[in-house]
């Protein structure tokens, strides 16, 4: 167990509440000691609960790493861990600068996907946006991960059945697992019903997030997003970057796309080099103090 901090032993958690394109988080630093391992899931479906937590898409603990500047975790409402969250990164970027945690506007930033590196915008000596590459997309099979023989090709355009309908799906991971269906009109889809059936679905054994997709030209996709863990929400950075990926390998949009999610826009890019870059705001909305109890888990 790490070292307790005074926030801890006072029972309370100090809290700055931010988002990005409207996918909240909670931000905490952790940097000199974080609450017990089993104790987080409990926690952290307690702090994104609306109604009696704070209320958020998840919860962003800010850590020391030992390969990078820092290391971030998040947590799902349900408790589960992501590997990353793209709309999260750039909150965390924005944190630990304007915190005065680092004076670096370039970072190397842990997670379970791998090393992300964010690097600040500023405008005035504050975070406008950040730009972060996010790695290479993976796109074989066992790395997403799917059922089924292990293939060196893209999953692209494969079929999916739901309640006795058929859909064609491509799949990307961006660290995490991404299920991206092209829809004539994302508006009349009826995402909170085909979102958990999809997320769930026996092929996908980590689960999946799901992304709605609507081409509206070359250069701009229309996306709606349900999340793993989470549920609907109005933006998912992973989610843009997997969509305009998927994009890419159908032949549907170049390599540079702006994505409108619900909660704003995002700057995609799949460079030649094969890492996919991501350009965004983040924002500060208040900070505060959850009282806590002993027992979390």
């Amino acid at each position: 167990m790490a070292e307790s901090t005074e926030q801890e032993t006072r029972g309370a958690m100090q809290f700055t509440k931010m988002h990005g394109i409207g996918n909240d988080f909670v931000v905490v630093d952790a940097m000199r000691g974080a609450w017990p391992e089993e104790s987080l899931p409990g926690l952290a479906r307690r702090i994104c609960d609306r109604h009696f937590g704070i209320g958020a898409d998840g919860w962003i603990l800010v850590m020391p790493s030992r390969v990078a500047d820092f290391r971030m975790r998040i947590f799902n409402p349900d408790g589960s861990e992501a590997e990353m969250c793209g709309n999260g990164i750039r909150c965390f970027a924005k944190y630990v600068f304007e915190r005065n945690l680092t004076p670096r506007k370039e970072i190397q930033v842990e997670t379970l996907a791998g090393l992300m590196q964010p690097k600040l915008i500023l405008h005035g000596g504050k975070v406008e946006k950040v730009r972060v590459d996010m790695g290479e997309p993976r796109l074989h099979r066992g790395d997403i991960p799917m059922r089924g023989e292990p293939t060196q090709s893209p999953v692209i355009r494969e079929k999916l059945r739901i309640g006795g309908e058929k859909y064609e799906f491509t799949a990307v991971s961006m660290g995490n697992p991404h299920c991206v269906l092209f829809i004539r009109n994302v508006e009349q889809v009826d995402v909170a019903t085909l979102g958990p059936q999809i997320e769930h679905h026996p092929l996908f054994p980590a689960r999946t997030n799901v992304e709605f997709v609507q081409v509206l030209n070359h250069g701009e996709l229309r996306i709606r997003v349900w999340e793993r863990g989470a549920g609907p929400t109005i933006a998912c950075g992973t989610g843009a970057c997997a969509a305009v990926v998927a994009a890419v390998l159908n032949g549907l949009t170049q390599r540079r796309v702006v994505v409108h999610l619900e909660g704003g826009d995002l700057e995609i890019e799949w460079q030649g080099n094969n890492h996919v870059f991501m350009t965004g705001p983040a924002e500060e909305v208040f900070v505060g103090t959850l009282k806590i109890p002993l027992e979390t888990g």
